[in-house]
């Protein structure tokens, strides 16, 4: 096999420290010249890490992306020494044979023989809007799942406030159940100073609810426990919210650009650069975006026989975003061009898979619109649009020519429709 890196080295990161081995190729050698050294994860062991990386010329360095330990290593040589990011799964020794050196052996000669794919790892800006976004993903499903505790401790105390109102933390059923909760009566009155809007209209019902609700001290406490931490993690949001505009103040153009695709929304927009990027050239083609996204049915087949095309679990938070951006996308009023090949896609294969391949279509035009700077315009929307007033034009000619030999006959034509036909 040819050497891709004559001198390279490959790294085995832990928490606390490092194996490093440099592999040597000279040309008149047949076997490879190998020098081992640990260090630790402390930055002035890095930095020396980093020196004798710079000593021996080498700047090419291949390391397994374990955890988080691989980012302090990485922020050290990144701009200075070429760091090639390894998915374990293609770097992964010989159960039985390995060891912290023999792992770092394994790693350096996959990577000098040019057999480990390199990870995507956007620039700093990015990563660091990343962390800021995927954890705003964190709150918000914790959020939820405090929502889900909330609604539960109503229905157990007997309160079946939510088949009347379409939301139980709109205005109206917060405020009654703050007043139920606090051991008060409700009467047909103070239930009308309490909803609001629509809600009023369903006094009746909302007696009927709350009617036999029983609920303890300890209940009550657990409930306002969860409010409060609702309220907490609303701030939280709020604050990353603030910290996310200000950290994408210099992707305005490209956020405005990503807006213009039907269902995909600002914090849609913010979601999807944060894990791609701008810089397209990364991936190479909108296939392999889409691949690496986890949008592209898998290829298992042996024998002829296919065992598996299901999606891989890959882009844990770009694949919901898109996902949730492709359903507002087909109920579009004012775009149905993803509609229609939902509708389309979703007689012959379901569903899911016609939303996951509306998902793969959107992130196929976020590629092209990144890469090109141009506005949501397909190809294929373009020649409907083409054909529609096409068509619109040849029912107007032929009701010109409809229209003079009805008057050519002698037969009258209102005045108001001869002058619209000729307008």
């Amino acid at each position: 096999m040819r050497v891709v890196f004559p001198v390279c080295c490959g790294v085995d990161v832990h928490k606390s420290f490092l194996v490093a081995t440099m592999i040597t190729t000279h040309s008149h050698q047949a076997e490879p010249v190998y020098h081992k050294k640990r260090f630790s994860t402390f930055h002035r062991s890095l930095v020396e890490f980093k020196e004798w990386l710079l000593e021996s010329q080498c700047f090419d360095v291949c390391m397994e992306s374990t955890g988080k330990y691989w980012i302090p290593v990485f922020n050290v040589l990144e701009g200075i020494v070429h760091v090639t990011l390894a998915n374990p799964k293609w770097v992964s020794a010989v159960k039985g044979n390995k060891d912290d050196v023999k792992d770092s052996k394994w790693i350096g000669d996959l990577f000098r023989l040019g057999l480990v794919p390199g990870s995507f790892i956007p620039c700093k800006e990015i990563r660091v809007l990343r962390e800021l976004t995927r954890y705003r993903t964190k709150l918000v499903a914790c959020k939820a799942s405090e929502k889900n505790r909330y609604q539960n401790a109503l229905t157990v105390c007997n309160l079946s406030l939510d088949s009347v109102a379409s939301s139980m933390f709109g205005k109206s059923a917060t405020a009654i159940v703050n007043h139920v909760v606090g051991g008060q009566s409700l009467d047909s009155e103070q239930c009308m100073s309490l909803l609001h809007g629509a809600m009023r209209r369903k006094v009746d019902q909302v007696l009927e609810a709350v009617e036999g609700f029983q609920m303890e001290a300890e209940q009550k406490i657990r409930l306002r426990i969860i409010q409060s931490h609702m309220a907490y993690l609303d701030g939280l949001i709020a604050l990353l919210d603030e910290e996310i505009d200000r950290l994408t103040g210099s992707y305005t153009s490209h956020i405005k650009l990503l807006c213009s695709i039907p269902g995909v929304k600002h914090l849609t927009a913010v979601v999807v650069l944060s894990e791609i990027g701008t810089d397209m050239s990364m991936f190479g083609s909108s296939k392999r975006l889409c691949s690496w996204a986890g949008l592209v049915p898998g290829n298992n087949q042996s024998a002829g026989k296919k065992k598996s095309v299901r999606i891989s679990r890959a882009g844990v938070y770009l694949k919901p975003a898109l996902v949730q951006a492709a359903h507002a996308a087909v109920k579009d009023r004012h775009c149905d061009y993803y509609g229609q090949k939902y509708r389309q896609i979703a007689k012959r294969r379901g569903k899911k898979r016609a939303i996951i391949a509306i998902a793969r279509m959107i992130l196929a035009a976020v590629y092209a619109m990144l890469q090109t700077g141009e506005t949501f315009r397909p190809h294929d929307m373009i020649a409907e649009e083409e054909a529609i007033i096409l068509k619109n034009q040849k029912h107007h000619q032929a009701l010109k020519e409809a229209t003079k030999l009805l008057q050519a006959e002698g037969i009258e034509i209102p005045e108001a429709f001869v002058i619209s036909l000729t307008g």
